[in-house]
């Protein structure tokens, strides 16, 4: 089992196979930067951003780093058409297709020099992708933070690992090295990491995000929008607590709750208005500390664990 040099570093020209997830309002260019000057590969989330947000933001990140470096495009974004021109005449190194179906952008970005990855929660989209010609997907579990699925990374991994032949990305509850070799013993060849860089003093969160993520357990992160048709998963704060309420007997008034709340976590670290998304492994979580940092210590930390199997196997 190789978990450096394989598909994933020699695809994306990253040290090592360790992805940021594209986090809307968090995965700023600096936080980006940080994690592909470390040797993974940053991502800038631009869920939230405008076209001229995201030139402003990739316009930075050139600064703060010459390695590859990703762009996290929601095909829910209003402004999709517009991003993805951005992209291409930026001529930026990878793009990752969330939120759905990428197929009528694919071939646009591949035709100029761009890695395609997208991220998905079912065996037959990853099946579809490959066929159009997508370089890697992104299997994402419900433990993720964010918009979610139904299925775990645990499950999930392995059905889409068999199911297609290009390389295969783990996402969704991913903090430790323990948990990086478990998705590359699931058939991963890599891993998407959110929440851990939310607690990183690159980040640019409010402090009390990172706060509220410390002080969590496995269980206080939640989903709320199940009824609503579009399941997210953040910290239990007294926000989504209401937001449960509302879905269930006014989701108009929910829906309008919604709109900026993670804005509101991000900049104000507002508990009472905003949604401070986070995976489950957000329990597993005890201190700040540098991008740096954490990559190395993921990846010390999986090799290290695969030699204690290996030493007990030989008893």
């Amino acid at each position: 089992m190789n978990l450096k040099n394989n598909r994933v570093t020699e695809l994306l020209g990253i040290e090592y196979p360790i992805i940021e997830g594209g986090m809307a309002w968090l995965g700023t260019s600096s936080l980006a930067a940080a994690v592909s000057e470390a040797g993974g590969l940053g991502t800038i989330g631009s869920g939230s951003m405008t076209p001229e947000i995201l030139k402003s933001e990739l316009k930075n990140i050139k600064k703060l780093t010459s390695r590859p470096f990703g762009v996290n495009l929601m095909l829910l974004n209003p402004h999709i058409k517009e991003l993805v021109d951005v992209v291409i005449k930026e001529k930026v190194p990878v793009v990752i297709f969330g939120a759905g179906n990428p197929g009528k952008y694919l071939k646009a970005v591949k035709e100029n020099g761009i890695k395609a990855l997208a991220v998905v929660a079912s065996e037959k989209l990853a099946q579809r992708l490959e066929q159009n010609g997508i370089d890697a997907v992104i299997g994402e579990g419900m433990e993720a933070g964010g918009h979610i699925g139904t299925v775990t990374t645990m499950v999930l991994v392995p059905q889409i690992a068999k199911t297609v032949k290009i390389p295969v990305i783990a996402a969704g509850g991913i903090a430790t090295g323990t948990g990086m070799l478990a998705a590359f013993v699931l058939g991963a060849e890599g891993v998407q990491v959110g929440t851990r860089f939310i607690t990183t003093h690159e980040c640019e969160a409010h402090p009390n995000y990172k706060e509220l993520v410390l002080k969590a357990g496995i269980r206080d992160a939640v989903v709320t929008g199940a009824k609503l048709g579009h399941p997210a998963r953040a910290i239990k704060t007294k926000f989504t607590r209401e937001i449960s309420k509302l879905e269930m007997n006014s989701p108009e008034e929910a829906e309008d709750l919604l709109v900026g709340s993670l804005r509101k976590a991000f900049q104000d670290g507002d508990e009472e208005h905003g949604s401070f998304m986070a995976g489950q492994c957000a329990g597993h979580i005890e201190k700040i500390c540098s991008v740096r940092e954490v990559i190395e210590e993921l990846f010390d930390n999986a090799m290290s664990s695969l030699k204690n199997i290996s030493d007990s196997n030989k008893v």
